[in-house]
């Protein structure tokens, strides 16, 4: 009869030990899906913060543009004007140049 009782006491222990396992790997488990799903929130937040970064970084570049192209076409006009006050110095020169050639030949 003692054989018995210890088979079930050994049966019952093996049993409440499959259970504690169980349980303990259960919980195990859930910790680790919690700690996926904080790391999955995290990793989405990060996401959301480098989207707001890159948007920003774009709005900041569309504006450089267009301040470039901007900057560009006033340095093509001062070009443009430099070139014509060059056209009208050289023209005045050549003025000049006849008539003192004009008046040095009388």
């Amino acid at each position: 009869m003692t054989n018995k009782i210890r088979t079930a006491l050994k049966v019952g222990a093996l049993s409440m030990c499959a259970v504690l396992a169980t349980g303990c790997a259960g919980a195990n488990l859930q910790t680790q899906v919690e700690e996926a799903r904080a790391a999955a929130d995290r990793a989405a937040q990060d996401a959301a913060a480098a989207q707001t970064a890159a948007s920003e970084a774009r709005r900041t570049a569309d504006e450089a543009r267009q301040m470039a192209s901007g900057a560009q076409s006033t340095a093509n006009q001062a070009l443009e004007a430099a070139r014509a006050a060059q056209r009208c110095c050289d023209e005045t020169n050549e003025k000049v140049d006849r008539m003192f050639r004009d008046r040095m030949s009388k």
